[in-house]
């Protein structure tokens, strides 16, 4: 199941006050000529939508936080929880993602560092 309405367009899910949050949108848009921004301080992330992602990622919902972050280490640092419990932590709080999220059909990428993106390219041209 894709996270994505049309399989052409691509969605970023990205922290946009950050550089490398710039840099996947302007990677994003070098790659598809239509790009639903999902910018977190804009937008609410639904748990559904979150779940998809981290399966689409196949990672665990708190391989998407960042640790160094100084909220983590205050509030989350320690905390032993379910799958449901770092989902929550995760859509509470998008500012904890370590790096965007971009997705394309039925791939999505860590872009970590932000020019990751372009495997998704990669992967759609040898799927055609």
């Amino acid at each position: 199941m894709s996270t994505t309405l049309n399989s052409k367009e691509l969605t970023l899910v990205y922290d946009g006050s950050t550089s490398e949050g710039k840099k996947a949108l302007a990677y994003a848009y070098s790659l598809a000529p239509r790009v639903n921004k999902q910018d977190v301080n804009e937008v609410s992330l639904s748990s559904t939508f979150v779940r998809q992602v981290v399966k689409q990622l196949n990672l665990r919902p708190k391989d998407l936080l960042n640790r160094a972050h100084p909220y983590y280490q205050a509030h989350v640092r320690g905390r032993d929880l379910d799958m449901e419990g770092w989902l929550h932590v995760v859509v509470r709080n998008p500012q904890l993602w370590k790096a965007p999220v971009a997705l394309l059909g039925d791939r999505a990428v860590l872009c970590e560092p932000a020019s990751l993106i372009y495997t998704l390219a990669e992967a759609q041209r040898k799927a055609q």
